[in-house]
């Protein structure tokens, strides 16, 4: 790989900037879950060990370049101090010369970069600020590399630099997932809709041996092959680009599963009466009936694809796994292929938002081999896209 780690970089006595993401949900003035404070943890500490001083650079909502009060990082402070068991340093208006000032095996978090109007416009200026207040960066915000600001690939450029625990790990993951998988390898393919993945899909069908698809997205491609799927989600402007996906997986080779059986119900709520029903391209449901999970023949076949793979990637549900009985091919799913992963059977890679909630709902998640809680970077790397932060690292 073309990127350096901690291990790659001499810092004792050196100041370390770190880009970490410490983004975490609030209320009441209390984090709510800590996930990704502890997810930081070893790099700092790492840090620590070699005798530098970490100071950790991060975003906090969307201030849009404005000092907002509420969204100041220093309420993350009780958290963080708590998972690293060490005091931290807030600083609202950081210089060298302040840094310099504090005691060995002190650690310091700097005030919401996107305070700061050259954050997200990635002003040379401000990166250069940023630059000025470190001898080393660590990027180990892996969630924020598709993004171009400042902290994450303006600074890059100025500093020796190189990537922290949680970035490694993402990127190892990530590689051994797609780049250089041990084959055959598939991938599940789900949520509300194909317009928001055809990025995703597109890449996918050139370099899977199987791929899965499923919840509201997979309705698009059973209406793609002449399904009239009544009231179910589905989005009739994006039929042609399941066709063109289905025809260019046939191309590639890529066996692409569709459901052949679903859970259909009038009312889209918890405990609603529903009915498997067959899927196929001459299903016709009725206009008020909805296909709201996938059904047990075609999970029969997601489970079977799976006892074949060596590697697995996952993104989005099932089905509407928020509300039972919808949940039950997502979990059914899920289990079987944490089952494998753990029997080291598989590798399994996982990532997105409803993911990561519907592998923990299901109580998957922690035999995966790998949860990337990145969101819009696991995406666009799914995607073949270059994502600037990693870019920076390797530059």
């Amino acid at each position: 790989m073309g990127w350096k780690t901690l291990d790659d970089m001499a810092l004792a006595d050196k100041r370390v900037l770190v880009r970490v993401d410490i983004n975490v949900p609030v209320e009441d003035g209390q984090v709510t879950d800590t996930t990704r404070i502890d997810r930081i943890v070893p790099t700092i500490r790492d840090i620590l060990a070699a005798g530098g001083l970490p100071v950790m650079l991060a975003h906090f909502g969307r201030p849009k370049g404005q000092v907002v009060p509420e969204m100041s990082l220093r309420i993350t402070l009780p958290a963080l101090e708590k998972a690293l068991g060490h005091p931290v340093t807030f600083m609202e208006r950081p210089d060298a010369e302040a840094l310099e000032a504090l005691p060995k095996g002190s650690v310091v978090l700097v005030e919401n970069t996107r305070f700061a109007e050259g954050e997200e416009a990635n002003d040379p200026a401000m990166a250069a600020f940023l630059a000025s207040l470190g001898d080393v960066f660590c990027n180990d915000a892996f969630s924020a590399a598709h993004r171009a600001h400042a902290s994450t690939t303006g600074v890059a450029k100025l500093l020796p630099s190189c990537a922290g625990r949680l970035m490694q790990a993402e990127l190892s993951a990530l590689e051994a997932a797609l780049s250089t998988p041990e084959r055959p390898v598939g991938a599940v393919v789900g949520g509300a809709k194909v317009s928001t993945k055809i990025a995703l899909l597109e890449n996918l069908v050139g370099r899977l041996d199987v791929l899965i698809i499923g919840g509201g997205m997979a309705n698009t491609f059973l209406a793609a092959q002449g399904a009239k799927l009544g009231a179910s989600l589905m989005e009739p402007d994006f039929i042609d680009t399941a066709r063109s996906i289905l025809t260019a997986a046939d191309k590639a080779g890529c066996r692409l599963l569709l459901p052949v059986d679903g859970l259909v119900a009038r009312r889209f709520e918890s405990g609603a009466p529903h009915e498997v029903v067959a899927l196929t391209p001459q299903t016709e449901l009725a206009p008020d009936q909805m296909v709201l999970d996938t059904g047990p023949a075609s999970l029969k076949a997601i489970t079977e694809a799976f006892a074949e793979l060596k590697t697995l990637i996952w993104n989005g549900p099932l089905g509407a796994f928020e509300i039972a009985p919808f949940d039950q091919a997502t979990t059914a799913a899920a289990r079987e292929a944490a089952a494998r992963t753990k029997a080291g059977a598989l590798i399994s890679v996982a990532g997105g938002g409803d993911t990561v909630a519907a592998l923990n709902q299901a109580g998957a998640a922690a035999d995966f081999t790998y949860i990337s809680t990145a969101g819009g970077a696991f995406l666009e790397w799914m995607e073949g896209k270059t994502l600037p932060g990693v870019a920076a690292l390797e530059a």
